[in-house]
């Protein structure tokens, strides 16, 4: 008997990543998972595995961006939620397309918002309740060539926020998970050239490292989970002295 027996989790995202890899210590943890993403294929493969360790596991097909889905009612009534599913892509302003501004948006803010607003009815006639919004340092930071990423972790963490003063008295907790670089599949569409992660290399997270300290804060009062902790201490120094923070590391933040 896990800490998370019979707890039904939903995860966005979870194709692959934090996402794949939350899924399967959940499920070890006894908690009856439900995996979204786009690609099915993805999502059968980590079924699978869970299965066969003898955990459960149900898949639930979505696209997050797709605003009005009838996934929802596949997944039914759950204990947590996890929005995991975004992406990013490093560009200069003036180099971003309208697309991929529009894109990261509709995934990132406008899907987590929704999938969000699926839940929450029935947590509340429950009393209890937990969602989890994966965000990013770049929500506390914004650096250069990420303007359109952060804008839209900014918005996570705005949202976020208001949402956990909303629920204080609903028994529904609001979490939000702050991750410096992780070593995952978003690089090969955040950084097309390579050059970010071969200059972040050496502060890049494991993923698993990353889903362990979010599955143990599950169904936890937590307001936040931030990592790396240095990084977490930059941020708290950025918001103290933002002038000289933007003078002294700017040139290291271009490096994407």
């Amino acid at each position: 008997m896990g800490r998370l027996t019979g707890k039904r989790i939903w995860i966005t995202g979870a194709s692959g990543g934090i996402g794949e890899k939350m899924a399967y210590l959940a499920a070890e943890e006894g908690a009856e998972v439900i995996i979204s993403a786009r690609r099915v294929e993805k999502l059968t493969s980590v079924k699978e595995k869970i299965m066969s360790a003898g955990g459960v596991c149900h898949i639930a097909q979505l696209d997050v961006s797709q605003l009005e889905y009838r996934a929802y009612e596949e997944v039914g009534p759950v204990d947590i939620l996890v929005n995991n599913a975004g992406f990013g892509v490093f560009d200069l302003v003036e180099d971003a397309s309208i697309e991929e501004m529009v894109s990261m948006f509709e995934v990132n803010v406008f899907g987590l918002i929704a999938c969000t607003k699926k839940v929450i009815p029935e947590m509340k006639q429950r009393g209890q309740g937990h969602i989890i919004n994966i965000a990013s340092q770049a929500g506390k930071i914004a650096t250069p060539k990420s303007a359109i990423y952060s804008a839209s972790k900014h918005a996570v963490l705005g949202f976020s926020n208001s949402l956990r003063m909303e629920l204080a008295d609903s028994g529904i907790h609001v979490t939000t998970v702050n991750p410096g670089p992780i070593a995952t599949d978003f690089f090969t569409i955040a950084d097309r050239s390579g050059e970010y992660v071969k200059n972040v290399d050496f502060m890049m997270l494991s993923a698993d490292k990353v889903a362990e300290k979010v599955v143990s804060a599950m169904m936890t009062k937590k307001r936040e989970i931030n990592l790396p902790g240095w990084m977490n201490a930059g941020s708290k120094l950025y918001q103290l002295f933002p002038f000289l923070f933007e003078k002294a590391a700017r040139k290291a933040m271009m490096k994407k």
